[in-house]
């Protein structure tokens, strides 16, 4: 028989077979309501139905909608299907733990995974309510767990959802143990999930075992440990979770290492999956951080310090002088700057290493040069990866224990043995007491910043990063510095050229003052180019050395832009 000549008729059935098998009610009406504005509604419907959400290295990721193309409970019971036969099929016993945000559907979702889970006869364990995703992490090692699912968006706009997956011991081996997989699971478990039969024929049991508060609790006693005991507590700390789930958590964090209670932004202490305060739930976004430098501002705050929505990145602000803080996109409350994360990443391994944390320290290739440098020169081991957490705890050939590691985009993991993933609560509370022990020596965290780059340099780092709608955008900009890879950086020729595929989409280029690292995002449609100049410090003059390095970023910023051609 040929095939429908009709495209639209193809996708209206497919879109009834969808419909013959959604398990939820909603959905169901959703889709229906966009088969009855045909022809109307073409494009919207082929946009659906253009394939399914890809489960790669950081799960699932989309907007909530009906469809193939979105999060929704139908891809969610596929996705657990999938995950859970897989599971199966490697010989992994142990229960599923599952934890979930407070964004739109992230319950239900949750819900409905440990219903698959134990319609397969896997116990599956629930936390007890919404909670950061550290806290998910830790309980994968925490309880033996052969695997865990998160379902959160992370820092992503208010309408996505998405799903994590991280693996036990059993399955991830010692390195991967309590961390999101990587290949080949990824793409296994892709294949499990594809193999999935009709959703009415995958059999759903009770909803698990609920968890209680004796899980965070153990969250809260294991992180208050990465801090020594004893040391500086007077600190006033001003501090935003985003509208997300870290406020709680965090509170108590602190109030068990010892520290005053954090003053909170009070229209985003609460959860909302709405996000109405802000553009984007990202700490980097312009203006993410107005109120909270304000509420620092008001309150005489020694650092100001934000999560994302599921607080496993750490945003901080620090009280400059007005008069020499470079203003921030988006306003701001004057006087106040945000690290960048390189920074933070920095003044965090610094304080490890005079703490005298010895092991693995790393990060990945689109991070400052600065802690390769730190490392060389205090003869302790270091390793770059490729960018994610799901690397960098892995990173190393396993002789030297990992002890921290870190990514620019506000990523840290202080304490590899607590969660094998990043955590902006226990990098919180480690920036807050390197903070409070500089105060009580009359110091500041951007004195201390002054100190490393007499040291080691001005490393300054800036990123392009550009927000596309059209997919083709970025992978024209790929295609056109890798046909015309310019020669120099700042007029200073190439030292280094290296394209990373087929194992990444990167192309690294370096001078002899210079980097810049291209890649697109793995988790928005972005084009995002990493860019970094080494500028000497010269008979102690840091603030010069500061200005000929932001300059100098500034005009690397824009040859690349040309050179990609956005």
């Amino acid at each position: 028989m040929s095939a429908d000549p009709n495209p639209r008729n193809d996708l209206r059935k497919q879109a009834q077979r969808w419909l013959d098998d959604d398990p939820d009610p909603a959905s169901r009406a959703e889709l229906q309501a966009v088969l009855d504005r045909l022809p109307a509604s073409a494009p919207e419907l082929a946009d659906r139905f253009a394939g399914p959400l890809t489960f790669g290295t950081a799960g699932l990721r989309g907007p909530l909608r009906a469809g193939p193309n979105g999060m929704n409970l139908a891809v969610v019971t596929q996705a657990a299907a999938g995950l859970v036969a897989w599971l199966t099929a490697q010989g992994g016993t142990g229960p599923l733990v599952i934890g979930y945000d407070a964004r739109t559907g992230s319950r239900a979702f949750a819900e409905q995974t440990a219903r698959v889970a134990t319609g397969a006869d896997r116990p599956a364990l629930l936390l007890p309510r919404p909670l950061p995703t550290p806290v998910l992490a830790h309980a994968v090692r925490q309880l033996g767990a052969v695997a865990g699912v998160m379902v959160t968006a992370s820092h992503n706009p208010p309408q996505d959802n998405g799903y994590k997956v991280y693996l036990g011991s059993e399955l991830g081996g010692e390195l991967g143990a309590g961390a999101q997989i990587v290949p080949p699971a990824d793409v296994d478990i892709q294949s499990a999930i594809r193999a999935v039969g009709p959703l009415a024929n995958v059999p759903l049991g009770p909803p698990g075992q609920l968890l209680d508060d004796d899980l965070v609790a153990a969250y809260v006693r294991q992180a208050v440990e990465v801090i020594a005991p004893g040391g500086p507590r007077d600190l006033n700390v001003a501090y935003t979770p985003l509208h997300g789930v870290g406020a709680a958590v965090f509170t108590a964090v602190f109030a068990h290492a010892g520290f005053p209670t954090p003053g909170i932004v009070a229209d985003q202490a609460e959860p909302d999956p709405k996000f109405p305060t802000v553009s984007f739930p990202n700490p980097e976004e312009p203006g993410a951080v107005n109120r909270l430098t304000a509420l620092a501002e008001s309150t005489g705050a020694d650092i100001a310090i934000a999560n994302d929505p599921d607080a496993d990145r750490c945003a901080v602000v620090i009280r400059e002088s007005a008069a020499t803080t470079v203003p921030e996109p988006g306003g701001g409350t004057p006087g106040w700057r945000m690290l960048r994360g390189d920074e933070m990443g920095a003044l965090l391994a610094d304080h490890l290493m005079r703490r005298g944390v010895t092991g693995l320290y790393a990060t990945t290739i689109v991070s400052s040069a600065l802690l390769r440098a730190m490392c060389a020169a205090r003869d302790l081991p270091y390793d770059e990866t490729l960018t994610g957490f799901k690397w960098i705890v892995r990173a190393g050939d396993g002789s030297t224990p990992l002890v921290y590691g870190y990514e620019e985009a506000l990523g840290y993991c202080v304490a590899p043995d607590h969660v094998r993933d990043k955590d902006g609560i226990t990098a919180a509370l480690t920036i807050a007491e390197l903070a409070a022990g500089l105060k009580a020596e009359g110091r500041t965290l951007a004195g201390r910043l002054d100190e490393l780059a007499a040291e080691f340099g001005v490393h300054r780092t800036d990123q392009l990063s550009v927000r596309v709608d059209d997919p083709r955008v970025i992978t024209d900009a790929m295609a056109r510095i890798r046909a015309a890879t310019p020669a120099t950086l700042l007029g200073q020729p190439l030292t280094e050229s290296r394209d990373l595929l087929p194992e990444a989409d990167v192309v690294i280029l370096r001078s002899a003052n210079a980097r810049v690292v291209i890649r697109p995002s793995g988790t928005e449609p972005k084009l995002k180019a990493y860019l970094e100049v080494v500028q000497p410090v010269t008979e102690g003059d840091v603030a010069s050395a500061r200005h000929h390095a932001a300059t100098a970023v500034a005009a690397l910023r824009t040859e690349v832009a040309t050179s990609l051609g956005v």
